[in-house]
């Protein structure tokens, strides 16, 4: 460790210096922190969670797997439409460029 400390002492002690700078701000800037913390938790206890607390097993997650593949599928249907549009536009610019007269 000492000797690792003695070669690359520039990028220990900003390393030294980032902790030290958290340190700080996490002290002097505790009270706005914990009550930040504390309204979260009270916000997230307001929130519907996508799932019944009743169920058990997998189908406790039906809405939530439901809502991921929606999201996998919109986002496959996305890249196909824009790889699409991406080689119809380089086939007609690189066509219109190939076979243009200068001016």
């Amino acid at each position: 460790m000492i000797d690792y400390l003695k070669t690359n002492w520039i990028s220990s002690s900003i390393w030294a210096a980032a902790v030290l700078m958290a340190i700080y701000l996490l002290m002097r800037y505790r009270a706005p922190i914990k009550r930040f913390l504390s309204e979260v938790v009270i916000e997230l206890q307001k929130a519907s969670w996508p799932w019944d607390p009743q169920e058990r097993g997998l189908r406790r997650f039906k809405e939530l797997f439901d809502s991921t593949t929606v999201v996998i599928v919109s986002t496959i249907l996305l890249a196909a439409y824009v790889t699409a549009s991406d080689l119809v536009l380089n086939t007609v610019i690189g066509f219109l460029t190939k076979y243009s007269r200068p001016l």
